[in-house]
């Protein structure tokens, strides 16, 4: 393994630290690697060592290429310095990419407490968005004020090209109400974006991957709460793909939970989506038909319920048990008519 440390900003006294990791050879089965670029906390004031080489060396072992961003603080933390010390971070490490051996399209960041903030700013409003976020006790509400009165409410900048997110935090925590996740969950939701959460019953704000060698072994925290290292792992796997030979595999989970935001339509976008399309009605009106004459599909005076219109057309079918061969022939209409809603 290799590691080099870049100045992007003497000034600022901002640095990149990368720790790249071998391919070929050995590695004859890894071509390149994905990476992981951690943002460390430290409520803007400083860069939490104990969220950085410790995080950066968990993904290490899961075979990710991975950076350490230090970012801009105290009295040079006046935004948008961070966000753009974050952007110079992102382009390095895709302008450098063949050089470290990374997919440029498998890049996600992780992000502790007001590094979570920087690292939800990055997946919400920057030009270099990452392909995956993880947010650890994130503050992405306004309570970002309390430390960083110029820095923005994140959860309002969630869109359509948010990348998928993976969220952990505790219940208690004493630092950062846990609405700052629930409420960026809400967003995501509302967006349509995937994502995975996990908020644990209690433990305390800070713990970073929470083994004996950054958290102390008195501290009252719920014994699940290490877990979320591991499923973090598993969770970057379905989004960006796993090592296969040679290449990565496919993504098991999609960056939106619908087809809503494909370019072309399909019976995986909601009928809410297919209903404001002319085209996609006259292509799906029989099976509407067919529809609203199956008992157990709510209506209320010929029109499909609220929550029925959130529906993917494929999942009202099969639940309607519609023969698949049907459900195909309709998708191959519906794939030929793009989605003007975008």
């Amino acid at each position: 393994m290799k590691a080099e440390t870049i100045v992007l900003n003497e000034k600022r006294n901002v640095t990149l630290t990368a720790y790249i990791q071998g391919t070929g050879s050995d590695f004859h089965y890894v071509t390149r690697r994905p990476a992981v670029l951690v943002l460390p906390g430290g409520g803007y004031q400083f860069c939490s060592e104990r969220e950085a080489d410790p995080v950066a060396s968990a993904y290490l072992k899961a075979g990710y290429q991975t950076f350490i961003l230090r970012y801009s603080v105290r009295e040079n933390a006046v935004w948008p310095n961070p966000l753009d010390d974050y952007e110079q971070a992102m382009e390095t490490i895709r302008e450098r990419a063949g050089e470290w051996g990374i997919y440029k399209n498998k890049i996600a960041v992780i992000g502790f407490s007001a590094g979570g903030h920087l690292a939800a700013a990055a997946a919400t409003m920057a030009k270099n968005r990452p392909d995956a976020a993880i947010l650890g006790y994130a503050v992405t509400g306004m309570d970002v004020k309390g430390c960083n009165p110029s820095a923005p409410d994140t959860t309002g900048a969630v869109d359509k090209d948010t990348c998928p997110c993976f969220l952990f935090a505790t219940r208690t925590d004493n630092v950062v109400p846990i609405e700052n996740s629930i409420r960026f969950m809400s967003a995501l939701v509302e967006a349509g974006i995937s994502f995975e959460s996990h908020i644990y019953a209690y433990g305390p704000h800070g713990f970073s991957t929470c083994d004996s060698s950054v958290q102390s072994i008195d501290t009252e925290i719920c014994a699940r709460v290490p877990g979320w290292v591991e499923d973090s792992i598993g969770w970057l796997r379905d989004v960006l793909g796993d090592f296969g030979d040679g290449c990565m595999t496919e993504p098991i989970c999609r960056a939106h939970v619908t087809g809503d935001y494909d370019m072309f339509l399909s019976v995986d976008a909601t009928m809410r989506c297919l209903m404001r399309h002319p085209a996609a009605g006259a292509v799906i009106k029989p099976m509407m038909k067919k529809l609203m004459q199956t008992p157990g599909i709510p209506k209320t005076d010929g029109n499909m319920e609220e929550f029925v219109q959130k529906m993917r057309l494929r999942d009202i079918m099969n639940y309607v048990d519609v023969p698949e061969d049907e459900i195909e022939e309709l998708n191959e209409k519906l794939l030929k008519i793009p989605n003007s809603g975008l």
